[in-house]
């Protein structure tokens, strides 16, 4: 299924964040010093594979969080998050774990992958029957599975450690984070696996 703008809404809101995102032909484009308001997917999705494609301006950063709960006060507080990071000049691009591909906050990207400013990268997120798979450029970069015990340990140290939520639910929102940079997604599409 293709996931066009009719498809999302605001965090917390019930419509399209005019003041905070635009549409542009296929695109949903943050707006550069608007309020950070993320794009929530208006179904759930347990098991799926999302398909994407996202450009970053130099210094970019954003994600894509999935099995969200909303009644989180915050996307990250309750949806394990596929950083998306232009690394060579982000800040967090010195920190493994927050590096392009990466879980963040959590595991790092097995292999880096740099981004060319303003183009457009190919994405994919498979989430089925508790494992993840984080893809860039139609190469794999990180594995793992939401019920591995060393997981739950990492997060139990981690800035993630007193948010409750945090990646315990089985189905949820896909969130869009908007960061406060100019970041674009388009070829947004989702096959449900369950």
């Amino acid at each position: 299924m293709i996931l066009d703008a009719t498809h999302w809404h605001a965090w917390h809101g019930a419509g399209f964040p005019e003041d905070s995102w635009y549409r542009e032909d296929d695109q949903l484009c943050a707006i550069v010093g608007a309020p950070r308001v993320d794009l929530v997917s208006r179904e759930q999705y347990g098991d799926f594979i999302l398909r994407f494609e996202y450009a970053l301006p130099v210094g970019g950063n954003s994600g894509v969080f999935y099995r969200v709960d909303e009644s989180a006060g915050l996307a990250w507080h309750s949806g394990p998050e596929m950083q998306l990071l232009d690394d060579a000049v982000h800040p967090d691009g010195k920190q493994p774990t927050t590096r392009n591909g990466a879980l963040y906050g959590l595991l790092a990207a097995e292999q880096e992958t740099q981004i060319e400013a303003g183009s457009f990268m190919e994405a994919l997120l498979i989430v089925r029957e508790g494992a993840v798979e984080h893809w860039l450029n139609n190469r794999k970069v990180l594995g793992y599975r939401l019920d591995d015990p060393a997981l739950r340990t990492l997060i139990e140290s981690s800035k993630f450690a007193d948010k409750p939520l945090f990646a315990r639910s089985p189905v949820g929102h896909i969130v869009l984070q908007h960061h406060g940079e100019a970041v674009r997604f388009r070829r947004l599409s989702i096959e449900a696996l369950s």
